[in-house]
């Protein structure tokens, strides 16, 4: 009897009251400098060194999603973006009004080509282009710093 409860529970209860992971698209933007790698990192409004990601957007796929918050948030024009992620890292999202959701993000390399000064966001946000053990180091999701650590074997 034990057993057939606790397999009630597994498979069938404690699915419809788990709340469903919400999902989110960021760009890892690079650039090839003389010395290695160098990653755009963004400033959110809490003050928090992330990479730019946002919500789906209809009609995009993930790496089509995550140039567009590029865009958005740090002025990237021109890219060459992936289409596979390079790696996904799960956090729990917090809105203003206290709400938290737990979330995976799904990170997109995009080399970045060209930049604008002048994008939707830079009124708001800060823009930081670092060496990558530095942006593994102010990266304040660990999430974030697992990606770019995976990210940096690459160029090793």
């Amino acid at each position: 009897m034990m057993e057939f409860a606790r397999k009630t529970w597994r498979n069938v209860i404690a699915p419809t009251i788990r709340r469903p992971v919400d999902v989110q698209f960021g760009a890892l933007c690079y650039r090839r400098v003389p010395d290695g790698i160098s990653v755009l990192l963004v400033q959110s409004s809490r003050g928090r060194w992330l990479l730019p990601k946002g919500w789906p957007i209809d009609g995009m796929d993930g790496a089509e999603t995550a140039m567009q918050e590029a865009w958005e948030e740090a002025g990237v024009r021109e890219a060459q973006v992936e289409r596979e992620p390079v790696g996904s890292y799960e956090t729990t999202k917090r809105f203003d009004n206290g709400l938290e959701v737990p979330c995976v993000i799904h990170i997109y390399p995009a080399e970045v080509t060209r930049l604008s000064e002048d994008f939707p966001e830079s009124d708001r946000r800060e823009v930081l282009w670092t060496s990558l053990d530095d942006a593994i180091a102010r990266a304040d999701d660990p999430g974030i710093a697992e990606v770019l650590t995976t990210f940096r074997e690459r160029f090793a």
